[in-house]
């Protein structure tokens, strides 16, 4: 089994002439013979009993043949691949038999190659960096978000209910005389003025006692999504089964030592306020790696094969439909909420995929220009680090990631430390301030499986917003 020769034959395209030799061939379609005459009938044999020479003269003596070429050529392929020293990208294509017999195999097969590249200066990118501050504000919303976490309910007996309490009710809702699906409900609990439902139902609710029956009119929005309950009157009867109030904790010491490991509520004031800022920065990182890291994609200048662009969509389709799966959605529900297909929905990924595969091909560039290295304790230290993050062992870790993969991985990282490290960080510039608009609010009745709908495609942008 030999390369005869490996041809540029195209931008990124190589033709490479193979030759499998009779002896090889022949083992191969003997081993495909053994797999198979099980499966053949033939007159005066009992299953699996016919001699191969039987089976050749009944079927043909080529009968074996394209099995055959199957089982032999991955390995005389990647041989090739090998000793040309091209790089693959793609699986081989537009096949070219020109013997295959008792004699071996010649033949001949196109493959898509990662191209050439030219990188320009990669070293002095800029990018802007945003100011990191943490004001008084962000720091007492997140120390409010933790004394509401922290908040116990109270039940109320001695008055009526009032806006901002948890009111317990069983309702059951009326469309001309006519209860209607997913409009009733039992020991539904409800912040009164949370705006869970639609307009006009949670105020009517202030003013009345427990155990008290009554009833509240509405009007359906006409864009509601239930089709035949958007614009029309209803009734709903209610019955107040109890109200509690959220009491939340006094902002002091003893809540410090409750929700931190602190002792006083100065200390864990500060450690929130190293906290954001910490966030802060990340993101701020992060957002200078992006624009770094874009800025080095385009220094790119040559020819991407499309495969190449297509297999990465293909991955970050993957990824989203991963995280579509941890709020209870799949793909083809996404895409029925949105109104998108699938080709739809590759293309709007097209231009960052092709941006991902430049940026890989430039980070390779740098990779050998600087000459980065990574050595086997960086390597036993990344395994450790996964099998600690994982709670595994580390020979699982090894078993099921490759220590080529790991190299590989970490080399890029330092690609890109070395490019981040070189960039120039420049002040931000100044931007308009555009006008708030008022947010929509979104208007939904209770237990209505179109208010179900409108959580999962909330999620379904949520999931691509992070792609």
């Amino acid at each position: 089994m030999s390369l005869k020769s490996a041809e540029k034959t195209g931008v990124n395209e190589y033709t490479l002439a193979l030759s499998i030799d009779g002896a090889a061939f022949e083992g191969a379609v003997n081993k495909v013979y053994h797999k198979q005459k099980g499966k053949i009938n033939v007159p005066g044999f009992r299953k699996g009993k016919a001699p191969r020479r039987f089976i050749e003269k009944m079927y043909g003596e080529n009968v074996f043949y394209d099995d055959a070429l199957e089982e032999v050529f991955p390995a005389v392929y990647e041989a090739a691949v090998q000793e040309s020293g091209i790089s693959p990208v793609d699986s081989p294509r537009d096949f070219d038999i020109e013997q295959i017999g008792a004699d071996g195999v010649e033949l001949t097969c196109k493959v898509t190659v990662k191209p050439e590249i030219a990188l320009g200066e990669y070293k002095g990118l800029s990018a802007a960096r945003e100011d990191v501050s943490v004001t008084v504000e962000e720091v007492e919303h997140e120390i409010e978000h933790a004394q509401k976490h922290n908040a116990r309910q109270v039940d109320v007996d001695d008055r009526p209910a009032q806006d901002k309490d948890i009111a317990n009710i069983d309702f059951e809702g009326y469309v001309d005389g006519v209860a209607f699906d997913g409009g009733k409900a039992e020991g539904h609990e409800l912040t009164i003025g949370s705006g869970q439902f639609i307009p006009g139902f949670e105020e009517q609710l202030i003013g009345h006692s427990i155990g008290e029956p009554f009833d509240i009119n509405v009007t359906f929005p006409e864009e509601y999504g239930a089709e035949e309950l958007a614009g029309k009157d209803a009734v709903f009867k209610i019955k107040l089964n109890s109200i509690r109030v959220e009491e939340l904790p006094e902002l002091d010491d003893e809540f410090a030592k409750d929700v931190s490991e602190f002792d006083t509520f100065e200390e864990y004031k500060k450690d929130v306020e190293a906290s954001i800022l910490k966030g802060k920065q990340e993101s701020a990182d992060k957002k200078i790696e992006t624009a770094v890291l874009d800025a080095l994609a385009e220094k790119v200048e040559g020819e991407i094969p499309d495969v190449m662009v297509e297999k990465a969509i293909d991955n970050i389709i993957t990824d989203f439909e991963y995280r579509l799966q941890s709020s209870g959605m799949n793909f083809d529900m996404y895409l029925q909420y949105t109104g998108m297909d699938r080709e739809a929905f590759r293309e709007n990924y097209r231009d960052g995929a092709l941006n991902s595969v430049k940026t890989e091909l430039a980070l390779e560039k740098i990779v050998e220009a600087e000459g980065i290295v990574v050595s086997e304790e960086e390597i036993e230290a990344e395994y450790a680090s996964v099998a600690e993050k994982y709670n595994m062992e580390v020979e699982k870790v090894k078993g099921l990631i490759p220590a080529e993969h790991v190299k590989q991985d970490l080399t890029s990282k330092k690609a890109i430390a070395f490019v981040i490290d070189a960039a120039v960080a420049t002040e931000p510039e100044e931007a308009d301030e555009a006008e708030d608009a008022p947010a929509e609010k979104k208007e939904a009745a209770p237990k209505k499986p179109a208010k179900k709908a409108a959580k999962k495609k909330e999620e379904a942008a949520e999931a691509e917003e992070e792609a």
